[in-house]
Formats: C-alpha cells, sequence, structure tokens
C-alpha cells in the first residue's frame, strides 16, 4: 500500500509520522521551511508521554516533485483549500486510488466526491490535537489519535478499506472503518466546531474551559444545541456526546488550542465559516434553533473572509 498525506501540519503530520515510523510506505506533501526541515532531518515529535523523538527518513515532496501513483490519499488541508489541491489529486491518482479526507469540515467527503467523479472519496475525521510548533517540529497535545473513515453508500465498501483500517491500527493510530461514517463524522465535528467557537469568542486555550464556570457552560450549550441538530437529521449518537466530549477535553494538555483560534490571531485565513456559520446554515435548514451559535456568532462577524 502507497500512502500519499496532502498536508504536514498537526493532522497531516502525525499521519505521516506514524505511518513511516511502523516502516509502511508513505510521502508527505507539505511546502516552504517545514518541507525543507522535513527532507533534512525528518519529522521532530514532541508528546508529554513519549518524550520528543525524531521520525526519520520519511518521504516529502512538494506536489511539483511527487512523482508516484499512490493507493490512498489522505487529504489534510484546511477546507479553505481544498478546491485547490483537486487537480493534483486527479493527476497522481489511479482508477483505484482511494481519497480520504480528514478535515474539520463536516461532509466534506461528499463534495469532494462531486469533484473526483472516477475515484472512491470516503469520508472521514480525527480525533487528535497537534500543531506545527517550529519547521520540522509536531507538537502533541494528547494521546489521544483516533481516524474514522468510511463510504457513505454500503454498495461503495471496498476490501482495501479493510487493509487501510489494520496498517492504521499497525502504526498506533487508532483506526476505524465505520459503519456510520454520517453518525461519527458529525459526533467529532460536534468538538471541534463547540471548542473553535468556545475558544474563540473567549480568546481562551482548553486550560479555561476544562474549569466549571461560564466557559466550560458556554461550550456544553453549544454541544446541546449540535445534539439537537443531530436528532433533526435523523443521526443517533450512540454515547453521552456532552460527556464524550468533555472526556476528550479534559485529557488535553491546558494549552491546547484550535487551528482557528490560532490562525484568526495570526491574521491568516481560517475555516470559521465550516466550524460555526455552516452550523448555523444547517440549523435554519433543519429548523433547529440554534441560540448559542448565533449569540457567538453575532462576534464573529469581522473574521469572515471576503
Amino acid at each position: 500500500m502507497k500512502y500519499l498525506v496532502i498536508g504536514a501540519g498537526g493532522t497531516g503530520g502525525c499521519i505521516g509520522a506514524y505511518l513511516a515510523k511502523a516502516g509502511k510506505d508513505v510521502t508527505l506533501i507539505a511546502r516552504g521551511q517545514h518541507l525543507d526541515r522535513i527532507r533534512e532531518n525528518g519529522i521532530e515529535m514532541e508528546t508529554n508521554w513519549q518524550g520528543t523523538y525524531t521520525v526519520s527518513p520519511i518521504k516529502a515532496h512538494d506536489t511539483l516533485h511527487y512523482d508516484e501513483q499512490p493507493d490512498v490519499v489522505f487529504v489534510c488541508v484546511k477546507g479553505y483549500s481544498l478546491d485547490e489541491i483537486v487537480p493534483f489529486i486527479k493527476q497522481i491518482a489511479h482508477k483505484d486510488t482511494v481519497v480520504i479526507p480528514i478535515l474539520n469540515i463536516y461532509g466534506t467527503g461528499g463534495k469532494l466526491q462531486i469533484q473526483l467523479p472516477e475515484l472512491l472519496v470516503t469520508d472521514g475525521c480525527i480525533y487528535i490535537s497537534a500543531n506545527i510548533a517550529a519547521p520540522g517540529k509536531i507538537k502533541m497535545h494528547g494521546e489521544i489519535f483516533r481516524i474514522f473513515f468510511g463510504v457513505r453508500d454500503p454498495a461503495q465498501f471496498r476490501p482495501v478499506l479493510k487493509q487501510i483500517e489494520a496498517d492504521l491500527n499497525d502504526s498506533g493510530i487508532l483506526g476505524v472503518l465505520s459503519q456510520d461514517i454520517r453518525k461519527d463524522a458529525l459526533q467529532k465535528f460536534s468538538y471541534v466546531s463547540a471548542m473553535a467557537a468556545c475558544g474563540l469568542y473567549y480568546q481562551v486555550e482548553a486550560g479555561a474551559v476544562q474549569k466549571p464556570g461560564e466557559i466550560r457552560n458556554t461550550y456544553i450549550d453549544l454541544l446541546r444545541e449540535i445534539e439537537a441538530l443531530a436528532l433533526a437529521m435523523d443521526i443517533h449518537f450512540d454515547v453521552d456526546i456532552v460527556q464524550f466530549d468533555l472526556d476528550i477535553l479534559d485529557s488535553l494538555a491546558p494549552t491546547a488550542s484550535t487551528s482557528m483560534l490560532r490562525d484568526i490571531n495570526l491574521g491568516k485565513k481560517s475555516e470559521i465559516d465550516g466550524l460555526v456559520f455552516e452550523v448555523l446554515r444547517m440549523g435554519a435548514h433543519y429548523h433547529v434553533p440554534m441560540p448559542t451559535y448565533q449569540r457567538l456568532a453575532q462576534a464573529f462577524d469581522g473574521y469572515l473572509q471576503p
């Protein structure tokens, strides 16, 4: 199995590092100084439970110099960059290449499938807290590392999906070939969307949301609104979504923050439209009141990119 990971940030960098460390054939698509450092020294991984270590060698290229045909493509770019990588995927894929988008935005797989009609595009989501700490260096803020992926239509199932699941687990990643990817992806989205909105509104890292009080209560209110939205979509979580997400939140280092908060505070483009305003559009579509999302979003209009 030949793997390609497009995007070597906190998500893609960790996927590539874990696969490479386990001896899998994986290549990272990166750029700039980050790419240069990875090619020179490998990826340096900073953790609180295994210390700091380096995964080397690991293959890394930019899109212009990648010349292989991958069997599996993990798409780990930001939502606003998705359209940009479609021509590249068309160029390098073979007819049986499986594309697995691992983005924060809900429903990405279905949208990408329309743009790549000749390929199988699954849906996917990831549980991880990590970011680029410096060129060539990824910092993980918690041990949780799970990837859920699956087809939207059971008729699309292919045996290769079981091999991908096995390779992920063999690499130390909890890989789950989901039987209900709509549920699993929305369950993950509930965590990242609520945390992104709460973190930005209060300008806080995880530690402030881990403490009892107004900020944590707001986070819980946001989760309850996603739960109501799920029911309107005929999606039924098989866990107490509030407790499930709080358990994840409370396992993180207090300094963990969302990529959306980091991007906005650095003046970069962000995924705020897909993480916050899309929730309001979904609520309107399914006639679900979203008062807490609405209240927070009123403070976010200035963050939307033209």
